[in-house]
């Protein structure tokens, strides 16, 4: 099973990604069902597909299943272009591709997907983690800094929610560093980011700005920490 498994999620990936240039996905998506490359893109992923599968027509089931389904799910993909936020369609995309190639699999090798691990403590804690790291801690952070004032120092060319994504990205890195055990990681992630900050700091020259960017790394570093541990000691208590 995992040997197919590898090889339909290679022959996605390969179809899907290494062969399909820019060009083609700019004209698809001008021209939609209009386009050769639709179809071009489809006959290359089936002749990427038998070619992994050694030309083993046992499995013409699944060959036929992929891609039909590929052409189904890009062909919605393109008419829901202009109506559909852009990073949701992609993530849906591939999750249909995802779930049709779990259905191939379950039909040369059925297996069934428990779902119950879901509500056992260990990934309920792990669940808790993840959302404190990201939208609780996030909240926390803007209230305890929203006394300090610094509209003075606000740059339109940045990008929008920039600062927020980042502040979570290295909440998680420092999390998965510590209960990982591998305490290091954090050093080199606080050297990182002052080194880029350097710039920032340096052009502004000014006080309040450096306090305020130490105030904020600090706390989003400890809360990330205190979670971090708090993970790892309930989670020996299970």
């Amino acid at each position: 099973m995992l040997v197919l498994a590898l090889k339909l999620f290679l022959a996605h990936f390969i179809g899907d990604f290494v062969c399909q240039p820019n060009a083609w996905v700019r004209h698809k998506e001008k021209h939609k069902h209009r386009s050769k490359y639709l179809y071009w893109h489809v006959f290359v992923h089936f002749l990427v597909l038998i070619i992994l599968l050694q030309f083993d027509f046992s499995y013409w089931i699944g060959i036929t299943l992929i891609t039909v389904s590929h052409f189904i799910i890009d062909l919605a993909k393109l008419h829901l272009n202009d109506r559909t936020n852009n990073r949701i369609l992609f993530a849906l995309d591939q999750l249909a591709h995802f779930i049709i190639i779990g259905l191939v699999l379950s039909i040369y090798y059925p297996f069934k997907v428990d779902l119950h691990f879901i509500f056992e403590a260990k990934t309920l804690l792990l669940l808790t983690s993840f959302v404190c790291l990201t939208q609780v801690t996030s909240v926390v952070m803007k209230t305890i800094i929203s006394k300090w004032d610094l509209k003075d120092f606000d740059n339109e060319s940045s990008l929008k929610d920039a600062g927020a994504y980042i502040g979570i990205l290295e909440r998680l890195f420092v999390f998965m560093f510590i209960i990982t055990n591998h305490w290091e990681g954090v050093g080199f992630l606080i050297a990182a980011k002052s080194v880029f900050r350097f710039g920032d700091l340096s052009k502004a020259k000014d006080r309040k700005l450096t306090e305020y960017v130490l105030i904020g790394t600090l706390l989003s570093f400890g809360l990330a920490i205190l979670i971090a541990l708090g993970y790892n000691y309930i989670s020996n208590l299970i």
